[in-house]
């Protein structure tokens, strides 16, 4: 990056085209799509998917979820979770190939830039090599440059998950936000300018975890060796073998060489694969890098149902049916009901027996337009309720005071059971209290 590189074994990759690479450009194009157009399309008046920190709350396309329903982040990461090892242990790294952030804005961004401003593999590596002249300066400056302006664009999308697109983009959000964004920036610039593979070599877990989640029959990149070797030699071209042009490692990313086998620092981007491809068929040979697993290269039946793949996919499918269960039942309100601090109860001149409580109501739908709620309490007779009408837009928290009266009719209990009911025209939610009473005198005897 700065011209010299050291001890690093900087990787200069090569473009190349294939039918793997055009399948990869087509998920970037969709990938870009789903992260850059999100924050900007509305459900209902919220957000399509925003992450509302200081409110605590989450919108998802058209439902709102608040800190009570905690339950659904929970399953979400565990699905996340086990989708990576149910994933893996069919299709390797499929992850790092097709959908990881690095590699997406690497191989569909980054490297495009550099090709145009720097030019070819061989002109970036002679450029690297040169002392610094204007050219190779103004070429540089450039490119830092565009990759800088693409980290500010990348962790401003993300940052509009957080604080809204419109707010991030007008200069509406708060200081805080731009700080975190402008480190979000700085970091995804040192990673797209310098780090690159020694992120997925040493930073990235999953290159750590992956070989356990992994077994023989799992999919990745596997050389032939039975067809390629012995390499090179006069009859290669005419025997199909490996004629050792090295084209696989000049368009690898992480500058491994597959032909020696399966390595953890493979990110299964199938880019030698299509350079094998593009060199083999021009003398009527099939690639001898493709997809397979060990097992096949052995001559063993890849298995699809083995214990692993098994067990994370009853997994997944019970987190999804008890996801599908919780939201079948979930309702639009959340409700909160507490005792006003520092009260007990309080006997009226009239002898009725007081409480009062501060009821919390959260309209935790989309509608466009504002709900109505009444309250309602039951298991004490003869009762008298008082709350005021409360009408709540989307998302609007309020707080209004409940007032339980009872009438001093025969011996009360000192503490009795109740229940509030919260309701709006299409929804309910009801809550256990307590409603409290000096009890009679001879109380604790009639027990």
């Amino acid at each position: 990056m700065l011209g010299f590189v050291g001890n690093r074994n900087w990787v200069y990759q090569l473009r190349i085209d294939g039918r793997f690479q055009r399948l990869r450009t087509w998920t970037f194009v969709a990938l870009h799509l789903i992260l850059f157009v999100t924050p900007w399309i509305r459900v209902a008046g919220n957000p399509a998917m925003r992450i509302d920190l200081p409110g605590r709350k989450l919108y998802l396309l058209g439902a709102i979820f608040t800190a009570s329903d905690t339950i659904f982040l929970l399953l979400l990461l565990l699905f996340l979770a086990f989708s990576l090892f149910f994933f893996t242990s069919l299709f390797g790294r499929v992850w790092c190939g097709y959908a990881c952030p690095q590699t997406v804005f690497l191989d569909s961004l980054v490297r495009p830039l550099e090709d145009f401003i720097e030019g070819p593999r061989a002109q970036r590596m002679k450029l690297d090599k040169a002392p610094w002249t204007f050219d190779k300066v103004w070429r540089k400056g450039v490119k830092w440059a565009a990759i800088a302006l693409i980290a500010i664009v990348v962790a401003g999308t993300f940052g509009s998950y957080f604080t809204g697109a419109a707010a991030m983009w007008t200069g509406a959000a708060s200081a805080k936000a731009y700080f975190v964004t402008g480190v979000f920036a700085l970091v995804w610039f040192l990673d797209l300018a310098w780090f690159r593979d020694q992120f997925c070599s040493y930073l990235c877990p999953y290159a750590r975890f992956q070989s356990a989640l992994a077994d023989d029959e799992s999919l990745t990149i596997t050389y032939d060796i039975a067809r390629a070797e012995p390499r090179g030699g006069k009859d290669a071209k005419e025997a199909g073998r490996c004629i050792e042009c090295n084209k696989c490692v000049a368009v690898c990313p992480q500058g491994i060489d597959i032909r020696n086998g399966f390595q953890l620092e493979c990110i299964a981007c199938a880019a030698c694969i299509d350079a094998c491809d593009s060199i083999m068929t021009q003398f009527g040979h099939k690639s001898l890098v493709n997809y397979g697993s060990i097992a096949e290269l052995e001559g063993r039946k890849v298995r699809l149902l083995r214990p692993r793949t098994v067990v994370y996919g009853g997994l997944l499918s019970g987190l999804v049916a008890a996801g599908i269960v919780l939201a079948t039942f979930r309702q639009p309100i959340e409700a909160q009901v507490s005792r006003v601090r520092g009260s007990l109860f309080q006997v009226d001149n009239d002898g009725w027996v007081r409480n009062t409580y501060m009821l919390r109501i959260t309209n935790k739908s989309a509608s466009s337009d504002p709900i109505q709620y009444t309250v309602e309490v039951d298991g004490l007779k003869d009762a008298q309720v008082t709350a005021q009408p409360i009408a709540l837009a989307s998302t609007e928290s309020r707080v209004i005071p409940l007032i339980v009266r009872i009438p001093p009719i025969g011996p009360m209990q000192r503490t009795m059971p109740m229940k509030v009911t919260v309701a709006s025209p299409t929804a309910s939610v009801t809550l256990d209290a307590t409603f409290k009473t000096p009890g009679a005198i001879d109380d604790e005897h009639a027990d």
